[in-house]
């Protein structure tokens, strides 16, 4: 559920306004009242949607990994080649991380709010989007330990996860500067053409 585009429930509008304020003063800094506030209801009616504020950020960071992993085993599913699907991965990622820089600051600087439960669910997915990459990567370069292609994803991740410090050009020249810099670094700038 990337929530800056595809937001369609009243639930997912909850969870939208959420990140945004998480994203802005931190998971402890934002009060249910706050919450409800933003979301133009009372903050005990938002207990009618979510449990607990711990529930909201569970779902939000749980949803967006299953939503990267899905989408993901799709554009590889879909590609021809290792080259074709490094290249749809990447813009996969990119995507993910122009319109969700809120989650990806809650993410990194929330995480250790989230409950132990969602914590283990969200590595396990985050995992398996790692092995695609690993994957497509040993396939397109022989030899390529799985240790040196986790390394390689993860970096990229890095770069291309930077979009909420970085967003200094327009939505296009940022977009097509990322690429360019994460299929260089992958190995991949020269394989098959863009998706």
């Amino acid at each position: 559920m990337a929530y800056a585009r595809w937001v369609t429930s009243r639930r997912e509008q909850i969870l939208a306004t959420a990140a945004d304020l998480f994203a802005a003063r931190g998971f402890h800094g934002v009060s249910v009242v706050d919450l409800g506030a933003a979301c133009g209801i009372s903050g005990p009616a938002l207990y009618r949607h979510f449990p607990s504020k711990d529930a909201m950020l569970a779902e939000m960071l749980v949803s967006i990994s299953e939503e990267l992993l899905a989408v993901g085993r799709e554009r590889v599913a879909d590609a021809a080649d290792a080259g074709e699907a490094l290249h749809a991965l990447v813009g996969w990622h990119i995507d993910f991380a122009i319109h969700n820089k809120a989650l990806i600051v809650v993410q990194d600087r929330d995480w250790a709010s989230l409950p132990e439960q969602a914590r283990e669910q969200v590595r396990s997915l985050q995992r398996r989007y790692v092995e695609l990459w690993v994957d497509q990567l040993r396939t397109m370069h022989d030899g390529l330990t799985a240790k040196r292609a986790r390394a390689m994803a993860h970096a990229t991740f890095g770069l291309l996860n930077s979009t909420p410090h970085s967003g200094m050009l327009s939505e296009p020249e940022m977009r097509t500067m990322l690429e360019q810099m994460a299929l260089g670094a992958l190995g991949a700038a020269g394989g098959s053409p863009r998706r």
